[in-house]
């Protein structure tokens, strides 16, 4: 049987004081009696009383809640960010509504739609695979309420936000191939919409360029990067392009299907295809052989988004200027690329 929960005013009734001086009795207030302090918090612990702290805040306008928006949680990277996140929200006496919008633009607005109604302080937000349309995103700008973005951002807009340099990360992990000798790169790539498959591919093609090596159509595949779209990319640019050499991937998923493919056609790893991807997932260090890939910084970019959300919280301010924090990624050698260990 449910116990029942005791609000302030049953208190109040009972001992026939008035709501504020019970209120007051609660939080320890000087003004109030020793006496008086001692029956309120007697009858509050036989009734199984519990203070709203959501109200109470909301009272004082604010909740000290954040909002947050992610793809899904599958992954150490998200997982990481979202630590980064918890871990400074939590110092500064925040909590977090965490949502998933598992990839579908109309989860991400259910999303949104329920943080707002929850009356969070901030939002953060790292967009869905099939987010073209931002007006419920133009919502929450719209109502003053700050909003951040990482990672997968809106970039036709002035909007705060924090990412990785992914293309940087992608020219290096291309350059690194084609330093271990490969000639012929292949490319799994992402939607092209979102900044950070976008970015990648642009450090791919880049780094081909600049080794003076040709863009080849047949060697570029596109997916949504989950591991069976990346086996069966692999597939395909084996019979495109059955003398490539290498493959940079835009995320590690996706390689490890690739990977499978490669062995499957019974080619070496890395003497006849040499791999590196993005993301530094756990599972790359426990695979045979383990995968290069690009680190992305992941709690440091958790902390710097909800530490800038915070900042935009502190300030009351929303006219401040949109801030743009780039971090700078670390490619990770292992054995999947290694031809060359010198190079």
């Amino acid at each position: 049987m449910a116990i029942h929960r005791a609000s302030i005013s049953d208190l109040a009734a009972q001992l026939n004081l008035s709501v504020s001086t019970v209120s007051r009795a609660l939080s320890n207030h000087s003004r109030i009696s020793d006496a008086t302090k001692q029956r309120v918090w007697e009858l509050a612990r036989q009734l199984h009383y519990q203070p709203n702290h959501l109200a109470a805040a909301l009272r004082k306008g604010r909740s000290n809640t954040l909002g947050l928006v992610i793809p899904h949680i599958d992954g150490q990277f998200f997982a990481l960010v979202v630590k980064g996140i918890e871990t400074v929200a939590n110092q500064a006496g925040f909590n977090i509504m965490i949502c998933q919008s598992n990839e579908k633009v109309a989860q991400e607005r259910k999303n949104i739609a329920a943080l707002l109604n929850a009356q969070v302080d901030g939002i953060l937000v790292s967009l869905s695979l099939s987010t073209h349309d931002f007006q419920h995103l133009d919502e929450v700008r719209r109502r003053g309420i700050p909003l951040v973005f990482f990672d997968r951002i809106m970039e036709s807009a002035q909007v705060s936000a924090v990412v990785l340099d992914d293309y940087q990360g992608g020219y290096d992990a291309v350059s690194h191939l084609l330093d271990q000798g490969c000639q012929r790169i292949a490319h799994l790539g992402g939607p092209q919409h979102l900044n950070i498959c976008k970015n990648r591919f642009k450090g791919y093609t880049d780094a081909l360029q600049s080794y003076n090596c040709p863009i080849d159509p047949a060697l570029i595949h596109f997916s949504d990067l989950s591991m069976q779209d990346g086996r069966d990319g692999m597939g395909i640019l084996l019979r495109q392009a059955p003398d490539l050499d290498g493959v940079f991937a835009c995320n590690d998923l996706a390689l490890v299907g690739a990977m499978q493919m490669v062995k499957q056609q019974g080619l070496r790893i890395p003497q006849d295809v040499a791999l590196a991807g993005f993301s530094n997932e756990l599972f790359d260090s426990l695979t045979e052989p383990m995968l290069t890939s690009v680190d992305q910084r992941c709690e440091e970019m958790g902390q710097t988004a909800v530490q800038m959300l915070l900042d935009m919280i502190a300030a009351g301010d929303q006219t401040l200027t949109p801030r743009h924090v780039v971090l700078q990624p670390t490619l990770l050698v292992r054995e999947s690329s290694q031809r060359n260990p010198f190079a």
